[in-house]
């Protein structure tokens, strides 16, 4: 069987209208004689009344004391809601279809509710399903335990029902329609100028998608790398074919694009930088601080150890805890709140000399001070002030010409 996997984001089933254009990509995938699976979201975004943060709402209007075992169970509502609406809607039309919530599509996870670990997919009731040539439509978001409890995979799971599956059946490709025409060069409320990308690396967009783009959860992505099962970020509400998410050795010999060194830009605003410089030989410096942090569930990042002390970010919403934990500990931290992380990602500037001399001129250009930079094989990460971070991220777009 050609097996095609189309997962529609909340946006994309919000209103008849948008459920519309989902149902035109569903004629045109069996138009072209594949047999589909339909993972769909919870309907809408907060305030919406089947909204997965609605519910959570709801939640804390009503006592706001449920355990997470049975909010994984109310949060599984909002996707199963989608699903049987999407499955009326295709057998009015006459397209046959069946609705399956997670565990019936046969996602097993361990019991780490509300961020459930997919431990094994069976998809034989989908297989038979697609044999009768219906459309199987599967609640994202959710699997079940052992014991048969409702999990649900935390944000963007979705996407990682959608992967998951893909890579079970051995899907020909995974389409993630969402509200934007595949994946940009950079965020376009901050780059006007912004330019959608053909086609990326998976490699690429895990990078993109961790340091701050939110087109498709990182999760879902490094789901498809490991089966190479390709993806397509595409627009529900245009026929585009938005942009491939594919292996580094295909896009050397794609057509599609042009050699480039870097692919975009992306950032995370509103977090603290704090320094611990070390007094005297304290060898166990580091090894204190970040014990702290994870004793107290505070999430680091831009992590930078040397002789003489570490520099790392948090969140602005986790700064004055650390602080204070780390006061607790006879250190004297400095730190600076309001920062932005900017992320130059690309796939082909490894070993490539000059890179961070661009980055730099750009900057120092627009007068924008570098507070800390760290790099890998495909980002090169720079800390700004909140206040220079749009300034900076259109002046890298237009340094690596990626508004061309």
């Amino acid at each position: 069987m050609r097996v095609l996997v189309q997962k529609f984001g909340g946006t994309s089933l919000s209103t008849p209208e948008a459920r519309e254009h989902a149902i035109g990509h569903i004629r045109d995938a069996l138009e072209q004689g594949f047999k589909l699976v339909v993972v769909v979201s919870a309907m809408g975004r907060k305030g919406e009344s089947y909204a997965t943060d609605t519910l959570l709402d709801w939640i804390r209007a009503n006592g706001n004391q449920l355990p997470v075992r049975e909010k994984d169970m109310l949060l599984a509502c909002g996707e199963i809601i989608s699903a049987t609406t999407v499955c009326s809607l295709l057998n009015e039309r006459g397209i046959a279809s069946i609705a399956l919530t997670g565990a019936q599509a046969g996602i097993l996870t361990n019991a780490q509710y509300g961020n459930a670990q997919i431990l094994s997919i069976d998809p034989v009731r989908i297989t038979e399903q697609l044999a009768e040539d219906k459309v199987v439509i599967v609640a994202g978001f959710q699997g079940s335990t052992e014991d048969g409890d409702f999990t649900t995979l935390g944000r963007g799971g979705s996407d990682t029902s959608a992967t998951a599956l893909g890579a079970a059946l051995k899907a020909e490709m995974v389409d993630i329609f969402t509200d934007v025409n595949g994946i940009l060069t950079a965020d376009p409320r901050v780059v006007e100028d912004a330019k959608p990308l053909d086609v990326v690396s998976y490699a690429e967009i895990c990078n993109m998608a961790y340091n701050g783009a939110k087109v498709i959860h990182p999760r879902a992505v490094e789901i498809a790398m490991q089966a190479q099962v390709p993806i397509r970020v595409r627009s529900t509400f245009s026929k585009d074919e938005g942009t491939l998410v594919t292996s580094q050795d295909i896009l050397k010999h794609s057509e599609k694009i042009q050699d480039r060194f870097v692919t975009g830009i992306a950032h995370v605003s509103n977090v603290t930088q704090i320094q611990v410089k070390s007094q005297g030989n304290h060898r166990d410096l580091q090894l204190n601080v970040f014990k702290a942090m994870a004793e107290h569930q505070i999430s680091v990042d831009f992590i930078n150890v040397n002789p003489l002390g570490v520099v790392y970010t948090v969140f602005d919403y986790d700064a004055e805890q650390a602080i204070r934990v780390l006061r607790g500990m006879d250190y004297e931290p400095a730190y600076l709140e309001n920062c932005a992380k900017v992320s130059v990602i690309g796939g082909g500037m490894n070993g490539v000399p000059g890179i961070m001399a661009r980055i730099v001129e750009a900057l120092t250009h627009e007068d924008i001070q570098i507070l800390q930079s760290a790099d890998s094989n495909t980002t090169i990460w720079v800390l700004v002030t909140n206040s220079d971070m749009v300034k900076a991220i259109r002046a890298l777009h237009t340094k690596f010409n990626l508004h061309k």
